[in-house]
């Protein structure tokens, strides 16, 4: 059941009225559980009981690893929840990974073992889950957050459906203190959470489900495609990934709007940023902030000598790209986002200090100056050269990429297999569009809420073009989000 799908329409024709008709607060969080677990379960029911059961163990760990008084054990407790819980995350997204790698590492130094390897279904969304729950545990622990005593509204946190399988990954202190509160019905809120809805819809039907096809022939042979062919595949997985993403995001924010809900922003603008640290300000920002809080700081973020420092930013963006999937491109993709940081750590110009993603990013004028224009692509260009890890089968498949495009190697056959896929050039329009869109409504925390001044006949001209755009367009056959494999 995927957000662009008609059964989740009328999962949500269902659960909006039925929300909204029950008045106690404790009613409509009990109500939320029951619909997240539906909406789980929908997917495999099974682990819909292995997130009943993580979510019941860091109850218990919450309710036990509190700074108080006479508490002495409580740091053990902490290290067995989180123990728990990486345990899962590690045996179904990673038992595989390391396996085979202690395997090949057996081999490269003349030992004969047998690889052991099993049939491991990965749960959706788990990484997501995981880690909303283990930063309440750290966070309660560490005095920030007050333990939850009641069980169901910290279930309701944990399986909140917007944001259950992509994020954002929500803190505690920022959503539980509303799973607490009665919540009443806001049009105003609601009317704009409809609007980033429909947003977020035709960025995801539109764009990113229609650039899969040419991305797909553009990596699963690239030997065969020319460097310029490479170089424009390389450069749609960057705005299909974003589109993908960026859409999730905006309507699980659009949901929780819905049900009177204050999701974080997941995403602010970050192909206009001015350098790679400016972007994971901007990208993918409950997890940015995440790693930053929970792995960064608890290494000695920026104290220490710079040795130190430098480690500590390495660490931190290895683990990122590792916690992205089970494979060394990722693996190599996070350490080379670590390594473009490490000269902001001792050029105090680079520090970009300023830049954060309530920013307006590129400044407030309409045309950049040439100096931010130029930071801009270089920094897109820097993106893109990683989007080839992330996205490559191997990364000698992502070598390869880069080396054509480099070379400007021709294509083996006559005709370039790019050019048999139907539509690219209306899609590169359509990517350019989205980019002209987004940098004239970039004040705003998605395009359409700059229409608010406009009159409504205006608005209603452009909801409903969007609506028509994207049933022409789109494709209700793509359907899944690409992070739902993360």
């Amino acid at each position: 059941m995927t957000f662009t799908s008609v059964t989740f329409l009328l999962f949500l024709a269902a659960v909006l009225p039925i929300y909204w008709l029950l008045r106690d607060r404790t009613k409509q969080n009990a109500f939320l559980i029951m619909a997240g677990y539906l909406f789980y379960a929908w997917w495999d029911w099974r682990f819909a009981f292995l997130m009943l059961g993580t979510g019941f163990l860091d109850f218990v760990v919450g309710l036990k690893a509190g700074p108080e008084p006479g508490n002495n054990h409580r740091r053990v407790v902490l290290w067995l929840g989180l123990s728990a819980n990486l345990a899962c995350l590690g045996f179904f997204k990673y038992f595989n990974f390391f396996t085979d790698s202690f395997h090949d590492l057996m081999l490269s130094l003349g030992f004969e073992v047998r690889s052991i390897a099993i049939d491991v279904i990965l749960p959706v969304g788990i990484s997501f889950y995981t880690f909303q729950s283990m930063s309440y545990t750290i966070d309660v622990y560490h005095g920030k957050t007050k333990p939850e005593r009641n069980v169901i509204d910290y279930l309701a946190f944990v399986s909140f459906f917007p944001q259950l399988m992509a994020g954002p990954i929500e803190r505690a202190h920022h959503m539980l203190p509303q799973f607490r509160s009665q919540r009443v019905f806001n049009p105003t809120l609601a009317a704009d959470g409809c609007r980033q809805i429909l947003w977020g819809v035709a960025k995801k039907m539109v764009i990113a489900d229609n650039l899969a096809a040419p991305v797909q022939v553009a990596f699963s042979n690239p030997s065969s495609l020319s460097g310029a062919d490479l170089a424009l595949g390389v450069f749609l997985f960057a705005f299909q990934i974003y589109c993908d993403f960026s859409a999730y995001s905006d309507i699980a924010l659009g949901l929780a709007r819905l049900l009177g809900f204050d999701l974080m922003r997941n995403f602010a603008y970050p192909y206009f940023s001015q350098s790679v640290g400016e972007f994971w300000r901007r990208w993918h920002i409950s997890l940015s902030t995440w790693f930053r809080d929970y792995v960064y700081f608890p290494l000695g973020g920026n104290r220490g000598s710079r040795f130190m420092q430098v480690r500590n930013v390495l660490v931190t963006f290895t683990i990122s790209g590792l916690w992205h999937g089970a494979a060394w491109t990722y693996v190599l993709w996070g350490f080379m986002n670590g390594l473009a940081l490490i000269p902001a750590l001792f050029l105090k110009a680079a520090n970009d200090k300023g830049a954060k993603a309530t920013d307006v990013p590129g400044g407030p004028n309409l045309i950049p100056s040439l100096g931010i224009f130029i930071r801009m692509v270089g920094t897109f260009i820097f993106i893109c050269v990683t989007w080839a890890f992330f996205r490559a089968a191997t990364i000698s498949d992502a070598m390869m990429i880069l080396r054509r495009i480099a070379m400007l190697a021709p294509a083996e056959g006559s005709v370039s297999p790019m050019l048999t896929v139907p539509n690219v050039p209306n899609l590169i329009g359509a990517v350019f569009g989205l980019l002209l869109i987004e940098w004239v409504c970039r004040a705003h925390q998605h395009p359409l809420a700059a229409l608010s001044k406009f009159p409504r006949p205006v608005r209603w001209v452009v909801y409903t073009a969007l609506i028509w755009l994207t049933a022409i367009s789109g494709t209700l056959a793509a359907g899944q989000f690409i992070y739902f494999q993360f």
